[in-house]
């Protein structure tokens, strides 16, 4: 795999849209979780937009994060600061790919919990939304530990994109 300079623009724009679309998935998931109630109850549930928005939202999900994925393995990645830790870069690095597994893991267990109906699905769901939510606050996080503790600007590579 190859070390660019920077992100292509297709590669941080995938990075922010996949970002909004998993916030909304987190911020409007109410319906879809009621519906789900309802149905394990046997009882009937009234058709909500932000149902059919939370299904779709999570396709486009795991579409645009396989597309992501696809550039990365293709172009690579731009290395990690050179001031970084060893440590922190293997940790960097395992986060990361996570978040490929995670989301994906995220994307198919919901889709065979809504369409097959498979509890355990639900239950990997709901797990891995736990999982997910702790990288995304390690991911966060890192922003102003890099920028403070070891004073660089990595995230410039997600704002701007390799020339």
């Amino acid at each position: 795999m190859t070390h660019p300079t920077g992100y292509s623009g297709a590669q941080i724009a995938l990075h922010w849209i996949v970002a909004l679309l998993v916030a909304g998935q987190y911020i409007f998931k109410d319906s879809i979780t009621s519906a789900w109630d309802a149905i394990r109850q046997g009882t009937d549930y009234a058709f909500d937009p932000l149902i059919l928005a939370h299904v779709a939202g999570g396709g486009l999900i795991l579409v645009f994060i396989l597309w992501r994925l696809a550039l990365r393995l293709r172009h690579g990645a731009p290395p990690p600061p050179e001031n970084e830790p060893a440590p922190l870069k293997v940790l960097s690095h395992a986060a990361h790919w996570a978040f490929y597994a995670v989301v994906a893991i995220m994307s198919v267990s919901g889709a065979l919990a809504w369409f097959a109906d498979l509890t355990v699905a639900a239950q990997v769901h709901n797990v891995f939304k736990v999982i997910l939510l702790a990288l995304i606050a390690l991911h966060v996080l890192a922003i102003p530990f890099h920028r403070i503790v070891l004073k660089n600007n990595v995230m410039v590579r997600m704002l701007r994109r390799a020339k």
